[in-house]
């Protein structure tokens, strides 16, 4: 089966200012480099979908979804927290973007794709149950591993966030819930300074020290994930890929490398293909230097695929 890329150009048009590095520009680093690899052709593409907003109550509490609703600003700027800010289009960019998490989840079920990988902005996965935070207003991942639950009645799914931040809102949002196993390497300490605390045998944390490069990464996978991955036997995996860890990202100093999102990837696509029917939805979370960032995705797409 196929696999495919679902994106939107509005997510374009989230803006948090000049300076700021969760920036539009990240949209067009990924379509060109998907364009200069030849991928454009060989992947199944998608316009998003914004999602009915009832569906953001599976992970979100309805007031704060009213919250982010009553101050969507139609000019000017609203500020969620001191590093995530909405503009007059960040309300439909995220809405597109947890959209897309949903619809990726359908397309995969109804087994027109194999994988599906999701670029959107903004991204998702330090919003918690009840606020926003980290560049992130809806947890799109989380989303998507619910709506699986719900609406197709998975017993068990994985969520796996190789981001350099460690997870937050996803731990905040599953935590306790045996049904999904939830596994995140991040530098440590590093923000939001989470991952360490004691918390429920569903949440596998795994953090790694800033001079942590592919090594200590693809142990921290071989010997801790797979091993878990193995033991739980997931229907679906889902993946919050970011891909700040890059040793090119100034955004921190681990130093992982294009090959290094392959070979994970790999690993994870295997786990699929031994007990989800090769199940994957990918949500793009973190990467901020756009090179890196896009040759990641490509790698990352490329391992998706099998190429």
């Amino acid at each position: 089966m196929p696999v495919g890329i679902i994106s939107h150009q509005l997510c374009a048009f989230h803006d948090m200012g000049e300076y700021h590095p969760e920036c539009p520009a990240r949209m067009s680093a990924i379509k060109n480099q998907l364009i200069s690899s030849g991928l454009d052709f060989a992947i199944r593409q998608y316009d998003a979908r914004s999602i009915e907003p009832e569906l953001l109550a599976l992970v979100h509490d309805r007031d704060y979804i009213q919250y982010i609703f009553d101050r969507a600003p139609s000019e000017g700027f609203f500020q969620i927290d001191p590093d995530t800010i909405m503009n007059p289009h960040s309300l439909a960019a995220a809405l597109l973007g947890a959209g897309a998490a949903v619809q990726a989840v359908d397309l995969v079920m109804s087994g027109e794709l194999s994988a599906a990988f999701c670029a959107t902005r903004p991204p998702g996965h330090h919003a918690e149950r009840n606020r926003g935070m980290g560049f992130c207003i809806f947890n799109n991942i989380a989303i998507a591993a619910a709506y699986a639950r719900a609406h197709y009645r998975l017993e068990k799914v994985a969520i796996l966030d190789f981001d350099v931040h460690h997870g937050n809102g996803t731990q905040d949002i599953f935590s306790d819930q045996a049904d999904v196993l939830f596994c995140s390497t991040f530098q440590h300490p590093f923000y939001p300074y989470s991952g360490t605390e004691e918390t429920s045998a569903n949440i596998i944390n795994t953090p790694l020290s800033a001079s942590a490069s592919s090594a200590e990464f693809r142990a921290a996978v071989s010997d801790i994930w797979l091993p878990a991955l193995a033991e739980f036997e997931p229907e679906m995996l889902f993946i919050s890929a970011g891909f700040d860890a890059h040793a090119e990202d100034d955004m921190s100093q681990m130093r992982l490398f294009d090959a290094d999102y392959r070979w994970v990837t790999d690993e994870l696509r295997t786990v699929a293909r031994r007990h989800c029917k090769g199940r994957i939805v990918s949500v793009l979370e973190g990467g901020y230097d756009l090179g890196s960032l896009g040759r990641s995705v490509v790698q990352h797409i490329n391992g998706l695929i099998g190429n």
